[in-house]
């Protein structure tokens, strides 16, 4: 990898009042995710995707997988939301999911996280995926927060 890669956290001009996490680089996984939106609502870090047909499986939903990779993205997009992570090297350590309901592949996926604890080296978290009403998914997930570097 020779070009630097670094996300973008930044006002969203298509959606006021929230912002856009998005990783410029398209070589790299996360762009086949594509961007997300994040708003922060009384501690509680909501993160949006609009799945697209390349992420569905054969019944119409958003495959399992293209789910999950959306909540890897979507624990650092909330964590920067939440003021308590920057764009870095950090880490997912564990991410433990329950999939509750299918997720018709044409409505938007709504991630609700929140930081549980925080610790020198670790962020604790958990959520619900929603689509509207409708519960998806549930997680808890561990994050590394990147090496200090020694001054």
């Amino acid at each position: 990898m020779t070009e630097p890669f670094s996300f973008r956290y930044e006002d969203d001009p298509d959606a006021p009042g929230w912002k856009r996490w998005e990783l410029p680089a398209s070589s790299l996984f996360n762009s086949f995710i594509g961007p997300v939106r994040v708003r922060v609502e009384e501690g509680v870090a909501r993160v949006r995707w609009q799945a697209e047909e390349r992420h569905a499986n054969l019944r119409g939903h958003v495959h399992g997988g293209a789910l999950l990779g959306f909540l890897d993205i979507c624990l650092f997009a909330a964590a920067r939301g939440l003021d308590v992570l920057e764009s870095g090297p950090a880490s997912t350590v564990d991410l433990t999911t329950h999939f509750l309901a299918g997720a018709p592949i044409e409505h938007v996926v709504e991630a609700r996280v929140e930081l549980t604890r925080e610790t020198g080296r670790f962020l604790f978290l958990r959520g619900l995926v929603v689509q509207g009403e409708e519960s998806v998914a549930s997680f808890s997930a561990l994050i590394r927060k990147p090496s200090r570097k020694p001054s």
